[in-house]
């Protein structure tokens, strides 16, 4: 086979530090066009963007010469540095884990409207509800106590 071809979708979630609300609704249209522009860069295409105060989803393409892991890190780092940078919001930190799933053809609309839906959908559920519901739906196994940063140590 002479080319390589892939379709590679994501549904990426993380959240502010603490689910500190630091994206405000000022906020939240810049630092999404920001992100736009980090995954275009990466030869990736963003479908949709979205979330509330606290966190983000994010449906992308992704290139196959690019490890999710680093696409995933630069977005959370130069996105960082701008909210830092331009917003001077000097305490802003991402939370340092996240949700990563991958999304099928089929399924990318229902994903779009369920990311364009997120202020209803959170009047109803935490996003610690809803993060918990999307590792469980994935399959994937997970510890409680690792699962959110707390602000407490100790």
């Amino acid at each position: 086979m002479g080319s390589t071809y892939t379709s590679l979708s994501y549904h990426i979630v993380f959240s502010t530090k603490y689910r500190k609300p630091y994206l405000t609704d000022t906020i939240r249209p810049e630092i999404y066009k920001y992100i736009g522009g980090i995954i275009a860069n990466k030869h990736g295409h963003i479908i949709e963007i979205g979330g509330i105060a606290d966190h983000i989803h994010i449906l992308t393409s992704c290139a196959a010469t690019i490890a999710l892991a680093d696409f995933i890190r630069d977005i959370k780092a130069n996105s960082s540095k701008w909210i830092h940078e331009e917003r001077r919001l000097h305490d802003f930190q991402w939370q340092s884990g996240c949700g990563a799933f991958t999304v099928s053809c089929s399924q990318i609309e229902v994903v779009r409207l369920y990311i364009c839906g997120q202020a209803e959908h959170h009047r109803k559920q935490s996003f610690e509800d809803e993060y918990r519901w999307f590792l469980r739906k994935h399959g994937i196994e997970f510890e409680e106590k690792y699962l959110f940063e707390s602000e407490f140590h100790g």
